[in-house]
């Protein structure tokens, strides 16, 4: 067996680097010519609003139609999603006899989050209404498994999960029929690794494995539909541990997103197709011509506005509420992500930003109105589940919104309209500050990155330059210069410090007056100091 790695259509991948430079994100083809089902087509256009794909589909689409494994290293919001699920579905469609749900699951998509599970889960049944026989489903943590188990007793043609559900289920539920299983999706790889998920997606290829005795010897691996099983690994960037599993999981796949140059991802002839005996978790052995993997492997998008932001300590929350008010309000922006490093800092804000009311001047006679006006969303780990899955579907759907969150919406998740994000918190390693900023600018649409920093802590941008990412400096000055502030004067002024900024000074007062007429907030302050 060659040990060569094939690079999908050297005449499609030329044209996708040189609109890649261009800033352009769509191919120059149409999903028909990809050899997809009309049907399909018209699905993806109507109720996805895909009207021709994006490179990385024009180039994945046809990997994963010809029964290949399949790597596929590219930027958050390229359409990756679509690109794993239309190939799938129109595989199922076209078999000569229909799938029934007494076949159990054909397909099976491992994500690492409840949110990415519920995302990707919706936009199968948007792709399938045309296709009622195929069903599609979920399980994830945090449901009931009760209802689930009897989900899958039924059947479910394709599955979206999480890693420790998903194993659960396998070891506990004896209904669960997958003999049938032709594909497994690994998406956000980089992030199931990062959660700590790596022993729990050994074990799950490992009782896979074992159980239908695939991937040791391909002429034995033959499915239901006359070839191979397809293992698919979707990754926005590529660490030592995703190299490491893709050797392992990958038999001769097709390479999308990296350069024919690339020498870390040889695959030996004795590292194809094994699962069994390997551990992700453990020190991966260095890679025969090893290249230093750093965030310059991640594509962030061209029309991307990256900028940062210097405040001291005692002036970052008074900055926030003015950046926030003038982009809702100056720039007309319709949906901000603001990211913490903290539930309760999470809490916190969310508390105060939908409480804090303000009036443009001191005097008493005039009436205090909402500081921001749009609707406020919190997101974070420690919420019920169900309260996570309703904040989500709520700011997916709200025009004029700010979510606040942890990094739980840092990965994976799209959410339309969102211009900008805000790190209040700047993230520990440069890798994660470009999966932040990459829920915006989606799909070719603008969008625009702004990024905290205490005074000490600029030595971070000089870690973000030595990755190949540069911020310029956001005009904080002229946004505080645009708000009015009792005994300002109309000329600009000079300013000594940024806490000596009348707007900044006046904003200040007017927040520790409120806070200190609320004791639940006070308290919320202490627990935010504490963790």
């Amino acid at each position: 067996m060659s040990s060569s790695i094939e690079y999908i259509n050297e005449g499609v991948k030329t044209t996708a680097k040189k609109m890649v430079k261009e800033g352009e994100i769509f191919a120059s083809c149409t999903f028909a010519s990809l050899g997809l089902d009309p049907t399909l087509c018209d699905q993806l256009r109507d109720k996805m609003g895909f009207e021709v794909p994006t490179l990385v589909q024009a180039q994945a689409i046809p990997a994963i139609l010809s029964r290949r494994h399949v790597l596929v290293n590219a930027a958050t919001g390229t359409g990756k999603t679509v690109a794993y699920l239309v190939p799938i579905i129109h595989h199922l469609q076209k078999s000569t006899r229909r799938t029934q749900r007494a076949d159990g699951t054909f397909a099976l998509v491992l994500v690492p989050t409840r949110e990415l599970c519920m995302q990707v889960y919706e936009s199968l049944q948007k792709l399938l209404q045309r296709y009622h026989w195929i069903v599609p489903g979920y399980i994830t943590g945090g449901e009931s498994r009760s209802k689930e188990k009897a989900r899958l007793r039924k059947g479910i043609s394709i599955l979206v999960a999480t890693p420790g559900r998903l194993l659960d289920h396998l070891k506990n539920t004896s209904s669960f029929l997958y003999s049938n299983l032709h594909w497994i999706v690994f998406d956000e790889a980089d992030r199931i690794f990062e959660l700590g998920c790596g022993k729990e997606v050994e074990e799950i290829l490992d009782h896979l494995g074992s159980r239908r005795n695939i991937h040791v010897k391909k002429d034995n691996a033959i499915s239901s539909f006359g070839f191979p099983q397809q293992n698919l690994l979707f990754s926005a960037t590529l660490n030592e541990k995703v190299i490491h599993f893709a050797k392992i999981s990958l038999e001769n796949p097709i390479m999308i997103g990296l350069d024919a140059g690339d020498s870390a991802l040889e695959f030996q002839p004795s590292e194809r197709g094994r699962f069994l005996g390997q551990d992700i978790n453990d020190e991966v052995q260095p890679i025969r011509k090893e290249k230093s993997f750093s965030i310059a492997d991640y594509k962030i998008p061209t029309q991307l506005v990256q900028s940062y932001v210097q405040a001291p300590c005692g002036s970052r929350l008074t900055v926030l509420f003015s950046v926030l008010k003038y982009l809702f309000e100056r720039e007309s922006f319709e949906k901000i992500l603001v990211l913490f490093s903290t539930c309760d800092a999470v809490d916190f804000h969310y508390s105060l930003f939908g409480e804090f009311k303000f009036s443009s001047s001191e005097s008493e006679s005039r009436p205090e109105h909402l500081f921001l006006k749009c609707k406020i969303f919190r997101l974070h780990g420690s919420m019920k589940p169900e309260d996570r899955r309703t904040t989500f579907q709520a700011f997916k759907t709200e025009k004029l919104a700010l979510l606040l969150s942890t990094d739980i919406a840092a990965r994976g998740l799209d959410f339309p309209k969102v211009r900008c994000i805000i790190q209040y918190d700047p993230p520990g390693e440069a890798i994660e500050y470009v999966h932040r900023v990459g829920r915006t600018a989606r799909l070719g649409e603008r969008g625009d990155s702004l990024l905290f920093l205490q005074p000490t802590e600029t030595d971070y941008l000089q870690d973000l330059q030595n990755h190949g990412v540069s911020l310029t400096e956001y005009p904080l000055v002229k946004v505080l210069d645009s708000f009015p502030a009792r005994g300002r004067k109309q000329f600009v002024e000079k300013l000594v410090s940024l806490e000596s900024h009348s707007w900044i000074m006046f904003l200040q007062r007017a927040v520790e007056s409120f806070v200190a007429a609320e004791v639940w907030l006070l308290i919320l302050i202490l627990v935010v100091i504490e963790s």
